[in-house]
């Protein structure tokens, strides 16, 4: 067998780019040398965009990008292009945006075939070998497109301007104020999506979409309506007990096939760990049942164990795949679990729904694989499952472990900063806000000085200008560690990120774009809202901006916020309930909010600021008094430092007269 030579991406430090730097495809990383060649020898480029741990994309390269016969067919018609979207999220949300616009839908691996000057003129995803039903093959596909770039091209070179036109026309602006209903009405467009049976919205594939229970938390705790507490409940138990969650070592999968939560993608990334963890602390928070503290406790065990770098960051995600095989590390034969656990773990196999036949049917072919995915189909969990867990752990341990993406983001690890801080706030664990100070004294010494923010780093290396992303979750992070700590330098952190956000991205007409004014000029720039599978960087940016208002009494940010609602507006009331995260922003701005100032010297000031964080009081802030905070935040300012606890309760930055009776404080607060 020849050994092959490495393409140009062996130098790269994406884990997903040098995956394929043994492929006989000469691929290029994205870059001025690939367009450049391409006009320099009068081809079309073809873009291929993924990520480490996407199925599909591992199928599409063993498949095509390894076959010498599909490698020489691309080389000889392109100029090919490989992107990582989780490195490069700008390039994926263009030419994403251009899938839709070509074929209605996207995915990845996502696939561009387009001009030397960056013009779309064809897309696609998962492309076969060979044609497969009404599907064309790269072996079909390649000489077809070869056949239009040289004998029809002006139809192409049309196709692609009119998609760049397109995309350069940009949204147009609302300019309305947004009402106070728009709440109810994302409500009730969730309420319609609601899946009575199983939880979650829609029907499969189905993402757990954390910001929307986030988002029905706060409609509940504004009105009372059980209805959306019920939604939030029925999702986060239908969820953990399916096998979207890992029963063994903890974490959940990215999505389900199924609507029953039962078929994952097996794939794990640290922004959906971070997204789950807070929707279970929150509703532990608002409820107190143990059952969202236990679940959100086995999230962060999983996160320090498999995901903490050496470097106090957190790594990206780890793979689908292991072996070839989707899901192979996570899935049991009922001999193997019946050798594990013996006579005294039958109970066990049952509760967590083993069958002889096995569960796990083949995405594609939908025939039964013979193996299990471990899900709960009890209610009273048998006495020694703890046990025969740890064994069934240990088991695993020996298996190939999935490839795990060791690259450190800077917007997922901003979401995990502030999960972790949530989570020692209302759990009181003072280990939880230990990792996320690790985490953020990572960030802002290797990623931030002071005026840019850097998206990826990997092998000591921190490279890439940040996206929206990038600062606005960063920011979130930053703030929920000070709520945590009262440690005034993230609060001072998460102020300075904000404004460099806004100097780098804000457009004058409201909102911001997700590239920086900066950055490299892609066919377009764009704005994005939609909160998908996480969180868009405006939606959390709106919320930034109305709390970092409220912590530091500058008014000019709620402005800013504004502006971006104003923006945003026609597209937010045509459809509040895909912008739910924007909701729960809105819902803060609506108010009533308050800001809380505890000051004092002794232990009870720690229990007192202890019980409020315990709280869910979704639409407060808490400072604690000092003096260096009084200099800087003008509503702060008359207050007087104390030794025996006083509580300021503020409302719009006017103050009730401080208490030191808490049965006062929670009466002010609206809480019983």
């Amino acid at each position: 067998m020849t050994q092959l030579s490495p393409n140009r991406l062996f130098h790269e430090k994406s884990p997903y780019l040098l995956q394929h730097a043994y492929n006989p495809v000469d691929w290029y990383p994205w870059g001025d040398e690939a367009f450049r060649e391409a006009k320099r020898l009068d081809k079309p480029v073809f873009l291929s965009i993924g990520y480490s741990t996407c199925h599909w994309c591992h199928v599409m390269e063993h498949e095509s990008f390894t076959d010498q016969d599909v490698a020489d067919l691309m080389n000889e018609a392109f100029i090919n292009i490989k992107v990582d979207r989780e490195e490069r999220p700008d390039i994926d949300s263009v030419y994403m945006a251009v899938s839709q616009m070509l074929t209605g839908g996207g995915g990845w691996p996502l696939t561009i075939i387009m001009t030397p000057d960056k013009k779309p003129f064809y897309s696609a995803t998962y492309i076969p070998k060979e044609n497969r039903f009404n599907v064309v093959g790269m072996l079909d596909l390649v000489p077809q497109i070869t056949n239009y770039w040289e004998n029809q091209r002006e139809r192409l070179m049309d196709i692609g301007d009119n998609i760049a036109a397109s995309l350069g026309s940009g949204s147009s602006g609302g300019i309305e104020d947004i009402p106070v209903s728009v709440l109810d009405t994302g409500f009730i467009l969730l309420n319609e999506r609601y899946d009575e049976e199983h939880g979650g919205f829609g029907d499969a594939p189905k993402f757990p979409s954390p910001h929307n229970l986030l988002f029905l938390l706060r409609y509940w705790k504004r009105t009372g309506k059980e209805k959306a507490l019920n939604m939030v409940e029925k999702t986060l138990q239908k969820m953990v007990k399916g096998g979207v969650f890992d029963h063994v070592g903890y974490g959940f999968h990215r999505y389900s096939t199924d609507r029953k939560w039962l078929v994952p993608h097996f794939e794990k990334m640290l922004c959906d760990q971070a997204m789950l963890l807070m929707a279970y602390t929150e509703t532990y928070q608002a409820t107190g049942k143990e059952e969202y503290r236990e679940t959100a406790e086995q999230i962060i065990a999983y996160v320090l164990r498999d995901l903490t770098s050496t470097y106090s960051g957190f790594y990206s995600a780890e793979d689908a795949d292991s072996e070839g095989e989707e899901g192979k590390f996570y899935v049991w034969t009922v001999d193997e679990l019946q050798n594990i656990a013996g006579d005294e773990g039958k109970e066990v196999l049952d509760y967590l729904g083993v069958k002889p036949e096995g569960n796990y049917l083949d995405e594609t072919t939908k025939e039964k694989t013979g193996t299990n995915i471990l899900h709960i189909i009890g209610d009273d969990p048998p006495e020694n499952l703890e046990i025969i867990r740890n064994k069934l752990f240990e088991q695993r341990e020996k298996r190939v472990r999935p490839l795990l993406d060791d690259k450190i983001l800077t917007d997922w690890n901003g979401l995990m900063i502030a999960a972790l801080s949530k989570a020692a706030r209302a759990f009181q664990v003072s280990e939880y806000a230990e990792e996320a100070v690790r985490s953020a004294d990572f960030i802002l010494g290797n990623m931030w000085d002071g005026n840019e923010l850097l998206h990826r780093y990997r092998e000591g290396e921190a490279q890439i200008g940040g996206f929206l992303n990038d600062y606005a979750f960063t920011a979130w992070g930053l703030i929920e560690l000070y709520q945590t700590t009262h440690e005034k330098r993230f609060l001072d952190a998460a102020n300075r990120i904000n404004e460099v956000m806004i100097a780098l991205f804000a457009a004058p007409e409201g909102g911001f774009y997700f590239t920086s004014s900066e950055a490299e000029a892609l066919l377009a720039r764009r704005k994005e809202l939609y909160d998908g599978a996480i969180p868009s960087g405006n939606s959390v940016a709106f919320m930034n901006l109305m709390r970092l208002s409220r912590l530091t009494g500058n008014t000019s940010l709620e402005e800013e916020a504004t502006k971006l609602s104003r923006f945003f507006s026609s597209s937010i009331l045509g459809a509040p309930h895909v912008y739910s995260m924007l909701l729960s922003g809105l819902d803060f701005a609506f108010g009533p909010s308050t800001e809380v100032v505890v000051s004092g010297n002794t232990d009870d000031v720690r229990g007192i600021i202890s019980q409020l964080d315990q709280r869910y009081l979704p639409n407060t802030v808490v400072h604690r008094y000092s003096e260096e905070l009084a200099t800087s935040v003008g509503y702060i300012a008359g207050m007087k430092p104390s030794d025996d606890p006083l509580v300021y309760v503020c409302t719009g930055f006017v103050c009730n007269l401080p208490t030191g009776d808490l049965e006062k404080v929670w009466e002010q607060l609206g809480e019983k």
